[in-house]
């Protein structure tokens, strides 16, 4: 009967709510890709608030952890922040690789010589602003011009963009605006509140910008992504009428929703985003991507669909 029983013992810890980590699934939220010469970096919020891991594949398929600092690319210590890290975004800009990440309900950007890192700053403290913000996303125009779009916690979670000084360190708070709230009913489907928008990705083509985001509770299957679109990278935004593009019943899982568009190397468009573990349980979020096209919308390849593992 001992020996029964430890096998069950064993059995339960192997396959028990502990399981999840034994596999080779990818378990980070808000992610990101960076595609630079070939190589894909893979970024987002982990289970563990010490920084951010970075993955990398040649093939989207196939990821191992990189990164020199124990497989991190940007730790505590080396940047702003003690907990709360949230939400990267890693871009190139002369020559310079940075990072956008939330840290202590703040925005912060780190600097390296690698995708890989380690991300650092020489002075450790976020950008300056009078609330809460999380959920950065910087975009650099074609004229050079540099925008920060972000999450502003104020009566809901709210996107808004202002213009940075072209050394990144700061906004300029006279061009600050709202950009997106969440009005609409699939925005917001428990009738929260706090009403949530955030997540917010930008590109632009042929002169028109467009605006990605989330809307709903990041715990309410009906987390899902929409856009918006402008003449203006600081708007007026209109809202798609097809909204939201990518939801729960589009690709069978919960909560699909706060990616990030990158280009592969053929220069295909795609999006990486986190969904729920499972039906029933929120977290840890599954990362995952899915093939996007442009044509007189903005739309999602369901078929394309897949999750991310090692």
């Amino acid at each position: 009967m001992k020996t029964i029983m430890l096998f069950l013992g064993l059995f339960c810890l192997f396959t028990g709510p502990r399981a999840h980590a034994q596999d080779s699934a990818i378990y980070l939220a808000d992610p990101a890709i960076f595609q630079h010469k070939g190589t894909y970096y893979l970024y987002g919020t982990g289970a563990v608030s010490t920084g951010f891991q970075v993955y990398t594949s040649k093939d989207l398929r196939h990821w191992q952890r990189s990164g020199e600092n124990n497989g991190y690319a940007l730790h505590e210590g080396d940047a702003f922040g003690t907990d709360g890290f949230w939400a990267p975004q890693v871009f190139l800009y002369k020559d310079t690789f940075y990072m956008a990440y939330v840290a202590n309900e703040g925005i912060a950007i780190a600097t390296s010589t690698s995708p890989l890192g380690p991300f650092r700053q020489a002075v450790k403290q976020p950008l300056a602003a009078p609330v809460r913000q999380i959920d950065p996303f910087v975009f650099i125009d074609t004229d050079g011009k540099k925008y920060l779009y972000h999450v502003r916690l104020t009566e809901g979670n709210r996107i808004f963009v202002a213009e940075m000084t072209d050394d990144l360190s700061a906004i300029k708070p006279a061009t600050l605006r709202e950009c997106i709230s969440a009005t609409e009913p699939w925005e917001n489907t428990a009738h929260a509140k706090w009403p949530v928008a955030e997540g917010p990705s930008v590109f632009k083509r042929k002169g028109r910008y467009y605006l990605v985001y989330t809307a709903n509770d990041f715990r309410n299957p009906d987390y899902a992504v929409g856009y918006a679109t402008s003449k203006s990278p600081l708007g007026p935004w209109t809202k798609h009428r097809g909204n939201p593009i990518l939801n729960k019943t589009m690709i069978g899982h919960n909560g699909p929703g706060h990616g990030d568009f990158f280009r592969d190397t053929k220069n295909g468009l795609q999006y990486v985003f986190h969904t729920h573990f499972s039906p029933s349980k929120t977290g840890p979020r599954r990362t995952a991507v899915i093939k996007a096209s442009l044509g007189n919308t903005l739309t999602f390849d369901a078929g394309s669909f897949h999750f991310l593992s090692e």
